[in-house]
């Protein structure tokens, strides 16, 4: 999986870009990023995948937090259905 794959919009690798950029204006981005993505990729095998390209880099940097702290809450509250499975 290429980086264009996990990051589509770049929105991510921007956010990295902005000095002083703060972790509300990470999570806007987060979810403008979650939002893009297919709904049939694995929200959770991205985030790690964008964790690992960015942590040894960034490790105190907001998006890096917030990446970090989505994938332990996702480990504590998973749904086990999406909206459209539950539609018939």
């Amino acid at each position: 999986m290429n980086y264009s794959e996990i990051d589509p919009k770049n929105l991510i690798a921007e956010s990295y870009q902005i000095e002083g950029i703060t972790s509300s204006e990470c999570r806007s981005i987060f979810l403008d990023w979650a939002l893009s993505i297919p709904l049939e990729n694995d929200s959770t095998l991205l985030i790690s995948k964008l964790l690992i390209y960015y942590q040894n880099e960034s490790k105190d940097h907001p998006m890096t937090l917030l990446l970090s702290s989505s994938l332990e809450l996702k480990g504590e509250n998973r749904r086990t259905g999406r909206r459209r499975s539950r539609i018939h």
